[in-house]
């Protein structure tokens, strides 16, 4: 949503750009004179993390309701829209507020899908569960009653058309705004180098993974403390096997902060592990594309509640030229993600460990793997948002040129 205030105020367009206090912006929107931002606490109960089945849904209902109140609150001080751009999900209660307050003649409502909502409390509450039946129905009929709907991926707006009867699905992939670069290779080591000071690593020779999340539940952190054990074992063997043979450090950095950031930390130092190091950190907005682009590789843990869904972190890492390891979720990830060209897909910490060995085996002296895999990330990441976002959003945004 972010790149697409910046996008319609590239195109002269006053945008008011509402969403949830926690998310930092970049001082290109925050500097946007075109740009007004209305931040919202989403004060969500503290042990609703916790919380399965029927106890989540009565304490989501009781967030929705707040979050309902304080975006009334909000929308209703803002000037009459011409176009309202809402995301899914959050589906609840957003849509629904936003319909009743700034529906008027000539208002139009264009929903972008990232994914299903209805999925997403599906994880939680199971797939017969009142609430999730309720929540597909409310997601079909504010798909139905839009003007348009952008999809991430061609399979989401095949299942909007077949599924909730959508004649208007149109695919907006996601793609790297255009400040994610592929970094020179003197420029990345002497990043590298820096940032490392930062992480406190000091070995000789790293080999260096950069895992983008937002800490929620569609994001299968027990792949990696799978594939650590797994992996240690094998470079434990490898090194016993011929005198002087070292593998190379692997530094794993899981960035972002949330809920679930301590746990996975807790786990992950129990674990015996010497060659695999990891760190976890917050990159502020500016930082974040250079550390990325300064990566050997990207690891995606996404597992999609719907399958149907691209995350957006696969896109930032092709911008910067950096192959992607992704969890492999079915066909819809294999529209960005083409194993052995400009990434490769596992299904399980086993496969996830001999993948990360046989690429770092002969790192740093021999990459050709993982130059291989660079090519293709970098002939992906064209074309960028903003190339995108022309051909494909404004049409029915903005109107045709």
């Amino acid at each position: 949503m972010r790149y697409h205030a910046q996008a319609l105020a590239a195109n002269g367009v006053d945008v008011d750009l509402v969403g949830f206090e926690g998310m930092p912006l970049s001082k290109a929107i925050t500097a946007d004179p075109r740009i007004t931002i209305h931040r919202i606490n989403p004060a969500r109960l503290p042990m609703r993390s916790n919380l399965r089945g029927s106890s989540y849904a009565v304490a989501g209902l009781f967030d929705a309701a707040r979050v309902s109140f304080r975006l009334w609150r909000t929308l209703r001080k803002l000037k009459r829209p011409e176009l309202v751009l809402v995301q899914n999900p959050p589906a609840f209660p957003t849509m629904l507020i936003a319909w009743m307050l700034l529906r008027h003649r000539g208002v139009r409502f264009v929903i972008d899908w990232h994914n299903l909502g209805y999925s997403l409390l599906r994880l939680r509450m199971g797939q017969w569960h009142p609430v999730v039946r309720l929540a597909r129905w409310y997601e079909r009929r504010d798909a139905r009653r839009v003007d348009a709907n952008l999809c991430v991926s061609r399979g989401l707006a095949a299942f909007l058309e077949s599924r909730f009867g959508v004649q208007n699905a149109h695919v907006l992939y996601d793609r790297p705004a255009s400040v994610f670069v592929p970094m020179e290779r003197g420029d990345r080591e002497r990043f590298r180098q820096a940032f490392f000071a930062r992480l406190n690593v000091h070995a000789a020779t790293v080999g260096f993974i950069v895992c983008p999340t937002s800490w929620t539940e569609d994001e299968d952190f027990d792949v990696i403390i799978e594939t650590v054990p797994r992996l240690e074992e094998r470079i434990r063997g490898w090194e016993a096997a011929g005198s002087g043979r070292r593998f190379p450090d692997l530094v794993i950095l899981v960035t972002g902060d949330g809920a679930r950031r301590a746990e996975f930390e807790r786990r992950f130092a129990g674990l015996q592990a010497r060659r695999v190091q990891l760190r976890t950190r917050y990159l502020e907005p500016e930082d974040y594309p250079r550390v990325v682009g300064s990566a050997d590789l990207g690891l995606c843990l996404h597992r999609s509640s719907s399958g149907l869904d691209i995350p957006m972190k696969v896109a930032d890492l092709f911008g910067a030229g950096v192959p992607v390891c992704a969890l492999d979720y079915g066909a819809c990830l294999a529209e960005r993600v083409r194993h052995g060209d400009n990434g490769l897909l596992f299904s399980n910490g086993r496969q996830l460990a001999d993948v990360l060995f046989d690429l770092f085996e002969t790192f740093p002296a021999e990459q050709k793997a993982l130059d291989r895999l660079r090519s293709g990330a970098r002939k992906s990441a064209r074309p960028t948002w903003e190339e995108g976002w022309t051909r494909e959003a404004k049409p029915f945004l903005l109107g045709p040129s």
